[in-house]
């Protein structure tokens, strides 16, 4: 059986990847503060197994205290592919540095770089010994190359991300039965987020302008696309701690 184990499935990039891994003898794990029923009832629907984590990512020890309720659903011994997609994260505090609470900044870090590491540390752990094939997702962003106003906090935490899926994939290369870790950058997507984003004051955030225009003119991409592009590029040969952006595949 394959297993993935996904964060942030309650909307967005991450219930879209989840209705596509939707089937028969596929094993999906998702971590969330709330239940997705709309998932439940088409897993019903499509004879899947989709099973539910309540964890709040932006809280360390909720991360620590899901881990083994996440190992304990899954027979190691009969996999054939695991997959953890490290995709739940924020833009929030979209504010310029001297702006932003000390609790903000910490529960940013925490989601978007603290809770993949762990959950990358126990994942590389559990499954060090099985012989089946192990794969990390890290959803990045193009913010980890590009300076943006009003987006410090973001830019750092996903370059931070793909710096540690580099180091991560150099150590597998050590291992008798190494883990393929990459960093997808999905692009621009008609999400929530998004919303969020041109709905920010100009002030805290200068290019607001920009995205509103993106939402307007129809040039951001559905998660269901950014999903199906993703899915693809697993069923493919990957390079291990390689920092992939959809761009490079459409």
């Amino acid at each position: 059986m394959n297993t993935t184990i996904i964060t942030g499935a309650s909307r967005g990039l991450g219930e879209a990847i989840v209705k596509q891994l939707l089937k028969p003898n596929h094993q999906i794990i998702y971590l969330s503060r709330s239940e997705n029923k709309e998932l439940r009832r088409l897993a019903v629907e499509k004879d899947a197994v989709l099973q539910f984590v309540a964890c709040d990512l932006s809280n360390a020890p909720h991360v620590e205290a899901a881990i083994p309720e996440i190992f304990e659903k899954i027979d190691l011994n009969a996999a054939e592919r695991i997959t953890l997609i490290n995709n739940a994260g924020t833009v929030d505090p979209m504010k310029p540095v001297g702006k932003a609470e000390a609790a903000e900044l910490e529960a940013h870090v925490q989601l978007n770089l603290i809770a993949p590491m762990v959950l990358s540390n126990a994942f590389a752990d559990k499954t060090k010994n099985i012989e089946a094939e192990k794969v990390v997702v890290n959803i990045s962003s193009g913010a980890a190359n590009n300076p943006i106003y009003g987006w410090n906090a973001y830019c750092s935490s996903k370059a931070g991300l793909d710096m540690f899926t580099k180091a991560f994939g150099l150590e597998q290369k050590q291992e008798q039965h190494p883990v393929t870790v990459l960093s997808f950058s999905p692009g621009i997507m008609d999400t929530d987020m998004q919303g969020n984003i041109r709905n920010t004051l100009p002030e805290d955030f200068a290019e607001v302008a920009r995205f509103q225009e993106y939402h307007e003119s129809g040039k951001l991409r559905s998660a269901e696309f950014v999903a199906s592009e993703l899915l693809k590029l697993l069923n493919g040969p990957i390079e291990n701690g390689r920092v992939y952006d959809i761009k490079e595949l459409i």
